[in-house]
């Protein structure tokens, strides 16, 4: 028979145990929601929850996060060229109800397999609506944001969302490989040839632009010289009138001087003019020592 104490203890142990069943801590890295006997009630908050204890259950998931990586996919352009494509899409739940009710009780693999047939739908779609020199050459960009789009419509119906969508790698058949490499070769000798023709155009103008410079960066220089020595001239003249104006006969005999210095300047040098000329007149006037 269990005295009182065995039942004090086990009231206790029982006491405890339905605290500790109806305490749930859910991280900020989780998506928690409350099964009340096998029902969705509803969705738990990050933090500290409560629930009834072997009433209620707690159902968790990985709220950051996840890479999906799909198997590589055969894929046709507009023209019929077949491509296999290798992609990876990265997702994470945003709505722990739809989650748990679309992927029959939040199985990750149910997910996972939805999502990968979504995203070969998507890719036929999308590399069905381009060529092949579209999806080689064009914009790789929009191409992976218009899969990230479509394939984010649909993704609410699972309670995810797409957070990217990459193409890794697109391969194409051994009979058209020749064929797109080509045409891949074609299209970068041809923006190639633009870019030359463009840097052409731009290093004619910068040529011109430059001989238009240097001829008015000249004139001016030669304007403003022609103005300095104009201005020069001027002040030389004007030096020269006053000076002579000061002492007009020292200003002929110094002229005289100069004359006969440049005349006679070689031993050799002859000249003949009138001894009576206006040339010899300070000679003339010259006495013996």
């Amino acid at each position: 028979m269990m005295t009182r104490n065995g039942f004090i203890t086990l009231l206790v142990v029982l006491v405890l145990t339905a605290l500790v069943q109806s305490v749930v801590i859910v991280r900020d890295t989780e998506k928690a929601i409350l099964l009340k006997l096998g029902a969705f009630e509803r969705t738990l908050e990050p933090g500290l929850n409560f629930k009834i204890p072997f009433i209620d259950t707690v159902t968790k998931f990985e709220a950051r996060i996840r890479s999906l990586d799909t198997p590589p996919d055969r894929v046709l352009s507009s023209e019929a060229k077949p491509l296999n494509v290798d992609s990876f899409v990265k997702y994470k739940i945003v709505d722990a109800e739809t989650y748990y009710t679309s992927t029959n009780g939040g199985q990750s693999r149910v997910a996972e397999d939805t999502l990968q047939r979504r995203i070969k739908d998507k890719l036929r779609n999308e590399f069905g609506k381009r060529t092949l020199i579209e999806v080689v050459s064009g914009d790789r960009d929009g191409l992976m944001l218009a899969l990230k789009n479509s394939l984010g419509e649909d993704s609410a119906q699972l309670g995810v969302e797409i957070i990217d969508f990459r193409v890794k790698r697109i391969d194409f058949e051994r009979e058209i490989r020749a064929s797109v490499f080509e045409r891949m070769k074609t299209e970068r000798n041809r923006i190639a040839e633009q870019l030359r023709a463009e840097g052409r155009e731009t290093a004619e103008k910068i040529r011109a632009d430059a001989d238009k410079q240097r001829t008015i960066i000249l004139a001016n220089a030669t304007k403003e010289a022609e103005k300095v020595r104009g201005e020069g001239d001027a002040t030389a003249t004007a030096t020269y009138a006053e000076a002579y104006n000061r002492d007009p006969e020292f200003y002929d005999f110094t002229r005289s001087l100069k004359a006969y210095k440049n005349t006679f300047n070689d031993e050799g040098d002859i000249l003949l003019i009138d001894p009576d000329s206006d040339y010899f007149k300070y000679l003339n006037k010259s006495e013996p020592e």
